[in-house]
């Protein structure tokens, strides 16, 4: 199914403490995730590149009223109406 995606990619670094780092975060809107796998997988080769692939947008629940909104998948979750923090001051 083609949708909006969003891919990070990253390299395998042993000197970060996740052991590895973002090197690009991309939106696409023209391409399936079938599609954007092999495309990805074609171009960084597995053993010094890991990839992951989201749904650019999410449906949440506001915190305060209950109601569904849109927003993208990487808010943090202080800064999204989900959340009690949010909404909390």
């Amino acid at each position: 199914m083609i949708g909006e995606y969003t891919v990070e990619l990253y390299k395998i670094d042993g000197r970060y403490k996740e052991g590895k780092k973002l090197l690009s975060k991309k939106d696409h809107v023209e391409l399936s995730k079938e599609d954007l796998t092999e495309l990805y997988t074609l171009k960084y080769p597995s053993p010094k590149f890991e990839f992951k692939i989201y749904d650019t947008w999410v449906t949440r629940k506001n915190h305060l009223d209950g109601k569904p909104f849109i927003e993208r998948y990487d808010v943090p979750y202080y800064c999204s109406p989900s959340s009690e923090t949010f909404w909390s001051s």
